[in-house]
């Protein structure tokens, strides 16, 4: 393995001069946007130590003061005022159940290039853990891009929170920088923010289930800015099995869609899915709501789930023909109901010259002028 720099003491103490900003939210559409592809997730390699001691310069505005110093080896005692230090990898944990993925895409790599260049403009945040070192909050992949850049230690800012502040900062922290969020990270991500303000909430006083849960959709909602309906139908997802999941991330699921599916028992979804790969189409938003039902009637089996996807909508096929075409074989004489007739009677003739395998069954054809 090789050998990580771990300093014994973080490399500057000092006041946060400008807080950090997140930008600004932006409203979330009620139905996930589509993508080509979903990149390969990726995790955090040991990187080796460069050849001379590296630290990732910060380009925050802090002034020195005169707090003692912390200590990564000593991370469990309290820490009064938020401090920016230099740690190194092997002192960061990754959030516990972090539902965002690491992976090496178009954003990853402009991001370690942007790394290499300049630096990190805002530290990763961190909480201390009571088994030593330090639980990463905010900052997952700009740690990974200073690893992918050669660094040894990441500017942070320590800062002591209770388990729901870190949720609802890592959530929001990801929702505001990332530029492409799956449908699974988003319905993860809100899961465990809407866990962490119920418990907030009945630490708060609020005792009534019902009212707790509503109270707690609607701040979710708020936080941020999609409506309560939307909130409920990301939440539903979390109860999707994984085969099924993995469809609505790769877009070949509808999103309203997989919430009906979400609904029924985790075994039929296994079947649903396996139908997916057989029928390679996905059930459409009539189907789904039919499978739901039946489900609920538990009447709903492998039998009937193929059954459902084998299902053909009747149309009719229209083959339309203009004036001008048909008037270069019958002329203006000629009424539409005349040419229509001449038209059949000429298929009827081909069609007794054709092997019987080719016209053993056909749609009916509707002719247009």
């Amino acid at each position: 393995m090789a050998k990580t720099n771990k300093p014994s003491k973080p490399k500057s103490n000092s006041k946060i001069k400008h807080p950090e900003q997140q930008p600004e939210q932006q409203p979330i559409p009620e139905e996930p946007g589509t993508t080509e592809s979903i990149p390969e997730v990726v995790e955090i390699p040991t990187q080796p130590e460069p050849e001379t001691p590296a630290s990732i310069p910060i380009s925050a505005e802090i002034e020195d003061t005169k707090q003692p110093i912390i200590n990564p080896e000593l991370d469990t005692s309290p820490v009064t005022t938020e401090s920016i230090v230099h740690l190194s990898h092997a002192d960061l944990y990754p959030f516990k159940n972090h539902p965002f993925q690491l992976r090496d895409d178009d954003d990853m790599r402009a991001l370690v290039s942007s790394v290499k260049e300049r630096g990190i403009d805002q530290p990763a945040i961190v909480r201390p853990r009571e088994n030593g070192g330090y639980e990463l909050i905010a900052g997952h992949r700009r740690q990974y891009a200073a690893a992918s850049a050669g660094y040894s230690s990441i500017p942070c800012i320590v800062r002591n929170m209770s388990d729901e502040e870190a949720v609802i900062t890592m959530t929001e922290s990801n929702f505001n920088q990332r530029s492409e969020i799956l449908a699974s990270e988003r319905a993860k991500a809100l899961k465990m923010q809407l866990d962490a303000i119920k418990r907030q909430g009945s630490r708060n006083g609020i005792k009534n289930k019902d009212e707790l849960g509503t109270r707690s959709n609607e701040i979710i909602a708020e936080r941020n800015r999609m409506s309560s309906k939307n909130v409920q139908r990301y939440i539903a997802l979390n109860n999707l099995v994984p085969e099924l999941m993995e469809k609505v991330d790769e877009k070949k699921l509808k999103f309203t869609t997989a919430v009906d599916l979400s609904y029924i028992k985790a075994k039929n979804q296994r079947y649903i899915a396996l139908a997916i790969d057989a029928q390679e189409t996905a059930p459409s938003g009539t189907q789904a709501q039919r499978l739901r039902e039946l489900d609920q009637k538990d009447i709903l089996n492998a039998d009937v789930i193929d059954g459902i996807f084998l299902e053909q909508t009747k149309e009719e096929v229209k083959v339309i023909l203009t004036s001008q075409e048909l008037g270069d074989y019958f002329g203006e004489e000629k009424s539409p109901r005349e040419m229509k007739e001449q038209i059949m009677k000429l298929l009827d003739e081909w069609k007794e010259k054709q092997p019987p395998e080719l016209t053993a069954t056909h749609k009916p054809i509707e002719l247009e002028k």
